[in-house]
């Protein structure tokens, strides 16, 4: 079996140089919602939806993207079935990491995405937009659901480290 490029939480925290950004995305069959974090790692925002065509196509389009923003790492969201197993979504997932890895010396980590996108829909519909505006936003706001869960739990691991260091 192909070696899996995704680093865990850890990993991949220990790999990332300071004052960069990280590209959330979330993987649909048909797109490819973005999401951006702040120099700070802080805070995730939504930015585009890639229109998926091939692989090499998509590749390309989300690499640009990587130099255009100094992007330093990827969350890729990871979606689970609801009792945890992984099913023919994560399978292909994993398929486009093994994929990307090759092309890119970015690191990557998944992120559990259950319920990413009903979270996100639920929060579009309670701001009253319509079925129309809710598909042109949600793959973006969904990356960004991803990408902010990633980024509590890299503030935690910090402040667990900084604990760590300080008791005696």
């Amino acid at each position: 079996m192909a070696h899996d490029p995704l680093l865990s939480h850890e990993d991949f925290a220990a790999v990332l140089p300071p004052g960069r950004r990280l590209l959330g995305l979330d993987l649909g069959t048909k797109t490819i919602g973005l999401a951006l974090s702040d120099l700070g790692r802080g805070i995730a925002s939504p930015l585009e939806t890639i229109r998926r065509k091939k692989f090499g196509l998509d590749a390309a389009l989300l690499l640009q993207v990587c130099a255009k923003h100094e992007i330093c790492g990827l969350v890729i969201g990871l979606p689970l079935n609801m009792d945890g197993s992984e099913g023919p979504r994560v399978q292909a997932t994993r398929s486009f990491t093994r994929n990307l890895a090759p092309l890119t010396d970015l690191p990557m980590t998944a992120w559990d995405e259950r319920l990413s996108t009903a979270a996100v829909t639920r929060t579009l519909i309670e701001a009253d937009r319509s079925r129309a505006r809710r598909a042109e936003l949600v793959d973006k706001m969904a990356a960004a659901f991803i990408l902010q869960g990633y980024l509590d739990r890299l503030a935690h691991l910090a402040r667990s480290a900084q604990q760590r260091d300080l008791s005696p």
